[in-house]
């Protein structure tokens, strides 16, 4: 096996690692925060068991989009990524385990746990983005790779949340326990792998100025915060939708929602290196388009049959799409600005995941489940229209944008 495809393999595994550490919390919250001190009487971040699980899953995120830019502007003003992977691992699990222990000391207040989470978070996303950019350093094109990446963060999600359910019911703390034990591992996996960070040193400033003179970087940061607002979307709104609508239970819920993230995570390998031979804008733009519409299919499916076969559509085009919006911030971005490049992704992605659950779930609750899949499939189908013209302007369509053309822009 050539270094570069087994380096993939052990960067995906790193990114599957980090994100099902992450996942397994979630089918748990509510139970969770409660073992860990959340009560009505003495936070006001707790008046409903909703209040505090939305805030605990809310903390996390807003430390990713607060230090997400550090980790990647770090890493390229040194020129090495794998001891900021490192540090961030190691870190990130000591928060896990400092959450953990928390019902043994019973005497911190629950704005104490959700000050852990942020420190928590703010390591993590170091570890998880910081592998991302090691995969975009990677030969072997682009779009192979960040399909890589897909693959891992498709499974860790469609794998963390189940089995994180399964270890809620042993133990409402045995899924930060999990996550500990994981992020360790992932310090120690990171390290049998060369560090292929482009060795030159760079100031901050020129690095920031770097990415200024890239504007076009903004055409995949608005493209992933869009998709993972539906994948935010269907994380609260769908399985909402899906329990009221067809009177679903949770497994048959999971089993629907498993229609999505299976042909999604599967799929976004050879979906990426379809995007190295044809182009970034045909999966990206005409992806978008039809993914928009299949998310309106969904809302408009009268059956759970039906439902399921829109679901599996979506994560086909899902997997379309994904990998080669990250493909196309590592063909936009200079060698020697990769990590701030990413970062800069990360943050529209976690911002996009959060306006999936405020968006959706403010629209769905004010307007109905109806307006809630117009609003969020018509956005996804607008971005991509408006999109088209600069992806024409600048010659992005058929064998332009791929790997080799990228000094191009």
């Amino acid at each position: 096996m050539h270094s570069s495809d087994r380096d993939r393999v052990v960067l995906a595994a790193v990114v599957f690692a980090v994100l099902f550490s992450q996942l397994l919390l979630y089918p748990g919250v509510a139970t969770l925060v409660e073992t860990l001190g959340a009560d009505a009487t003495t936070s006001p971040f707790a008046s409903t068991a909703l209040d505090a699980s939305m805030w605990f899953l809310v903390s996390e995120f807003v430390a990713y989009i607060a230090f997400v830019g550090v980790w990647g502007l770090a890493s390229d003003v040194t020129g090495r990524r794998t001891p900021f992977i490192i540090a961030g691992a190691l870190a990130g699990s000591v928060g896990y385990a400092a959450l953990a222990v928390v019902p043994a000391v019973g005497s911190i207040s629950f704005e104490g746990v959700l000050l852990l989470r942020v420190v928590q978070g703010s390591m993590t996303i170091g570890a998880f983005s910081l592998t991302m950019t090691m995969l975009m350093d990677l030969d072997g094109g682009h779009g192979r790779n960040m399909g890589a990446a897909g693959i891992a963060i498709g499974l860790g999600a469609a794998l963390g949340a189940p089995i994180g359910g399964q270890l809620t019911e042993l133990d409402p703390i045995a899924p930060l326990v999990g996550a500990a034990v994981l992020l360790v591992g992932v310090g120690a996996l990171v390290t049998v792998v060369d560090d292929r960070t482009p060795n030159s040193r760079r100031s901050a400033r020129a690095l920031l100025h770097g990415v200024r003179r890239r504007p076009t970087l903004s055409i995949p940061y608005t493209f992933g915060f869009v998709d993972r607002m539906t994948a935010g979307f269907f994380a609260l709104v769908g399985t909402l939708y899906f329990q009221e609508t067809f009177g679903l239970g949770p497994a048959t819920t999971g089993l629907l929602l498993a229609c999505f993230f299976a042909p999604f995570a599967l799929l976004q390998y050879p979906m990426g290196a379809l995007s190295d031979r044809i182009g970034r804008a045909i999966p990206i733009v005409v992806g978008s388009l039809c993914y928009g519409v299949g998310i309106l299919a969904v809302g408009a499916a009268p059956s759970v049959a039906t439902a399921a076969v829109a679901m599996v559509t979506v994560g086909v085009l899902g997997a379309l799409v994904s990998p080669a919006t990250m493909a196309l911030v590592t063909d936009i971005a200079g060698d020697r600005e990769r990590g701030v490049s990413m970062a800069g992704f990360n943050i529209a992605g976690s911002l996009g995941f959060l306006a999936g659950f405020l968006v959706g779930g403010t629209v769905a609750g004010s307007y109905g489940y109806a307006v809630a899949f117009l609003a969020v499939g018509g956005l996804e189908i607008a971005i991509a229209l408006l999109a088209a013209p600069a992806f024409l302007r600048r010659s992005f369509g058929d064998r332009q944008l791929t790997a080799d053309d990228c000094d191009r822009i």
